[in-house]
């Protein structure tokens, strides 16, 4: 029986048993190997755990039924979110991983019949993947308006000249959705830029490189691309939403998409947590003195436990609002999770890291791959800082008359 608006239903329970059971039985085995080693030579075992997750009705939670999906809301897809975040194959496995689940919610609703046809359906489907080309390595990522990249429009066609970079998951991508100035001198900059469609096989697109992230330069999905247009031309047709809506729809697609990261986070959270627990009982400092039995250990134990509840909390709380009255007016919710969790993130791993010694910092746990890849989670998405000016802003006003 469902006690609380906050815990899941007795269907959601029943759902989450199911892919906590597919998880321990066809992915924890394996991610090691494909984390550590190699993604694409490990493409065919995992196709092939995404064609056992579509047999079985797992497949993409996030879609309606009538596209293949389970028809879960975001506040019931966030419970999914939260569990396939333990392992860093879960979302891919389920097609739900970003940037690929924010590029379907953003052209389910703005997208052309014709953009949603060619390019969404095998999106759905898990044929193909995709990008995100906003953040621009000349200008700073927390003002999102000031980009250089420009999209000149020559008749029928968008002309594209621009340098992106943390245009995550570009490796194997087949198309990316690039931020692009089209109407430079608008009085209102929050309309000056657009969202258009690039298919990658284009001859004025470039993968300049996958960026090393703390000396592991990653590939193919978990890599972030630094990628150039030159006189990349694509049809008029490719526009994503109005021309000079970027902005707008880049706050509609960050909205959903922060509780998709937050939940992700609070996953890895509880994996970690899993570890340093186990950790902590296993390892001794002299025969019969377990780590466990140390109070600093305890109380990390303790921390961490009320700080991954606390966010589950709030960030299940935010989803509910965004689903029934919108990203806006839960403007300052979603700043408020996307700091604190993102911290809390940071806290656990680091004593996850701590209670496993030396070993902690190896490639011999999922520690080091963590710790390197999501310290990014208090810059991507809005820095933590720009987050908790908002949501100060927004206090102070409340106590001025």
């Amino acid at each position: 029986m469902q006690t609380s608006v906050f815990e899941a239903s007795t269907k959601m329970t029943q759902l989450l048993q199911r892919y906590e059971y597919f998880l321990k039985e066809h992915v924890f085995p394996i991610e090691m190997d494909v984390i550590y080693g190699s993604f694409k030579t490990h493409l065919p075992k995992l196709n092939e755990l995404r064609n056992i997750a579509k047999k079985e009705g797992l497949f993409a939670p996030h879609l309606s039924v009538s596209e293949g999906g389970l028809g879960l809301d975001l506040f019931e897809f966030a419970f999914i979110s939260e569990l396939l975040g333990k392992s860093p194959l879960g979302h891919y496995i389920f097609n739900c991983q970003a940037p690929d689940i924010g590029n379907m919610e953003l052209m389910h609703q703005f997208a052309s019949e014709e953009l949603k046809n060619k390019y969404i359906k095998p999106l759905q489907e898990g044929q193909i993947r995709s990008c995100f080309a906003m953040t621009e390595p000349q200008h700073a990522g927390s003002n999102p308006v000031h980009l250089s990249t420009t999209a000149v429009k020559e008749g029928d066609y968008y002309i594209i000249n621009g340098h992106k970079w943390f245009t995550s998951s570009a490796d194997g991508a087949a198309f990316t959705i690039v931020m692009a100035v089209t109407d430079p001198e608008n009085e209102n900059p929050y309309q000056r830029a657009s969202m258009i469609l690039v298919p990658l096989d284009n001859p004025g697109y470039q993968l300049v490189r996958n960026i090393p992230i703390m000396g592991d330069a990653g590939e193919d999905y978990i890599s972030h691309g630094e990628v150039k247009f030159t006189n990349c031309k694509v049809p008029v047709s490719n526009l994503i939403g109005k021309e000079g809506a970027g902005f707008a729809l880049a706050q509609e697609r960050l909205g959903p998409g922060r509780i998709h990261h937050c939940m992700r986070w609070i996953g890895i959270c509880e994996r970690a947590m899993e570890m340093m627990c186990r950790r902590a009982i296993e390892r001794e400092l002299d025969p019969g003195r377990p780590l466990a039995s140390q109070q600093t250990i305890q109380n990390w134990i303790a921390e961490s436990y009320a700080e991954i509840k606390a966010s589950r909390l709030m960030v299940l709380d935010t989803a509910f609002k965004i689903q029934h009255q919108g990203a806006k007016a839960a403007k300052e919710d979603i700043s408020t999770i996307k700091f604190y969790v993102s911290q809390v993130l940071m806290n656990v791993i680091d004593r996850a890291i701590q209670v496993h010694g030396a070993l902690g910092i190896t490639d011999d746990t999922m520690l080091s791959f963590w710790y390197r890849h999501e310290r990014g989670a208090r810059i991507y998405d809005g820095p933590d800082e720009v987050h908790k000016s908002v949501l100060a802003r927004k206090i102070i006003k409340s106590y001025q008359v």
